[in-house]
């Protein structure tokens, strides 16, 4: 056993801490450790707490629960600390970022992690994030932060370059590289493809089928991907039994694919040779070739925007379920399955000085993409060992993608930067380097309503 310290920041929400607890909760591994469960929701952490506490008695977990409406109370001797957060009212702020630009004939293909919408969404976030940090360096100064919030490149890059903290961001996007490769090959590896599996958008309705394509492809293929978080590219693909190279059947079965299926993601590959990972939804937002006004590219594409109002009621079901689980009303032994995305395998490895590879982390650049600036966060495979975490590296990216990637991490190193320091000229360079913008007016007064509407959340520009 390795009995540690985690504290789960977000701990009260519907999807991210019930998966995080139930992973936790199940492991050998940890055994014996002290979960704190902190969330400033106190109704929905209440829930999650209550249900913690059946499962730490039905499954013999022998844990130390706590829980605390504010990580302050929370870090003291912590050797990890989970992390997802984001400052509600989360649907209807990330609505407004899609919203406001549009008002100056700019409309974004997603608006969550790159555009404009990217700078709002990483603006409203990196405050809390940097409080909990600062608290860190004094609480816990040596834990690993685990980080699971949006955007996820811009968060990890506030916490490397402005505080002390070790920083590794997990992401499950790799895993829909996966269901694409596994729909293209399917009848080549015996693949079974059920119904509904029409596009890699997070969407309820196309979900269940993504994974379960997945998921049989996981286990019989390898992906090496590297790039930034959402913008990662597939360097090679090898059958997991013999080591076949199985990318250029996947090129030509890929081709034999129906055109509708992920047409963006069709176009770049044939433009840059290699096949991006995210799927549509996500590559859209680091590309400067989806938001013309005139030629309408979100229409050619199908490119889809978030769900917000279908993604709020699922979440409000999802809490009742908590608490009919809590109550002892619903069964939880289908939460063993549940997946922490990477959180439990990160914390048992490093806490018990073991190996694992991991497909996809998030961490500094420390040569592991040679033609990428130094310190940028990077998402490539990862070695985790009682050292911590380590990328693999890669060697260089093909320079036409690499130029795509450069550019987005200074987006996001401006956009940082003016975030961290409430500096308008920053941010204004942000948004006018976004390959979303192409109007230097427009680019201010998207900039002015942000800071404007949003001036609550973002006092540091008006300081």
């Amino acid at each position: 056993m390795l009995p540690t310290k985690i504290v789960v920041i977000g701990a009260g929400s519907a999807e991210f801490g019930l998966n995080t607890l139930s992973a936790l909760m199940r492991s050998q591994r940890l055994k014996g450790s002290h979960i704190a469960l902190v969330d400033r929701n106190e109704e929905s952490l209440a829930l999650v707490y209550r249900l913690a506490q059946r499962l730490n008695r039905e499954w013999d977990a022998e844990m130390t629960l706590t829980r605390h409406p504010h990580h302050r109370e929370a870090l003291d001797g912590a050797e990890f600390v989970v992390l997802s957060i984001e400052v509600p009212p989360r649907e209807e702020l990330w609505n407004s970022d899609f919203e406001i630009p549009l008002k100056y004939g700019v409309r974004q293909p997603y608006a969550e992690n790159g555009g404009p919408g990217g700078f709002a969404h990483a603006a409203r976030n990196i405050g809390p994030v940097m409080e909990i940090v600062r608290d860190m360096e004094s609480a816990c100064p040596d834990a690993w932060l685990v980080n699971f919030t949006n955007p996820m490149m811009r968060i990890c890059d506030a916490v490397s370059r402005y505080s002390k903290i070790k920083v590794v961001g997990l992401c499950h996007q790799i895993k829909v590289g996966y269901s694409m490769v596994g729909l293209a090959l399917a009848k080549d590896l015996d693949i079974e493809v059920p119904p509904g599996f029409t596009n890699t958008a997070a969407s309820p309705a196309t979900e269940g089928p993504r994974r379960i394509v997945a998921k049989q492809t996981m286990e019989k293929v390898h992906i090496m991907a590297a790039g930034l978080n959402h913008f990662t590219w597939m360097l090679s693909l090898h059958d997991r039994r013999t080591g076949e190279d199985l990318y250029p059947l996947f090129r030509k079965r890929w081709a034999e694919l129906l055109p509708e299926f992920e047409p963006l993601t069709r176009r770049v590959f044939d433009a840059f040779g290699l096949f991006p990972i995210p799927g549509d939804e996500h590559l859209c937002e680091y590309l400067p070739w989806v938001s013309d006004p005139v030629t309408k590219p979100w229409e050619k594409y199908d490119l889809s925007l978030y769900e917000w109002g279908v993604h709020s009621h699922l979440r409000e079901e999802k809490l009742k379920a908590i608490e009919r689980m809590a109550d002892g009303l619903e069964d939880v032994e289908p939460l063993r399955e549940a997946d922490s995305e990477g959180a439990l395998e990160i914390i048992e490895n490093i806490a018990g000085a073991g190996e694992h590879m991991h497909l996809a982390v998030n961490l500094p650049n420390r040569g592991y993409i040679t033609n990428l600036p130094s310190g940028a966060i990077v998402e490539v495979p990862g070695v985790v060992t009682g050292a911590g975490v380590q990328g693999v590296g890669v060697g260089d990216m093909p320079e036409p993608i690499a130029e795509l990637l450069r550019r987005e991490i200074t987006v996001v190193r401006l956009s940082v930067d003016a975030a961290v320091k409430g500096d308008r000229q920053a941010a204004l360079q942000a948004l006018l380097l976004d390959p979303v913008v192409t109007d230097m007016d427009v680019a201010k007064q998207i900039l002015d309503d942000y800071l404007t509407t949003y001036r609550g959340y973002l006092p540091q520009f008006w300081q």
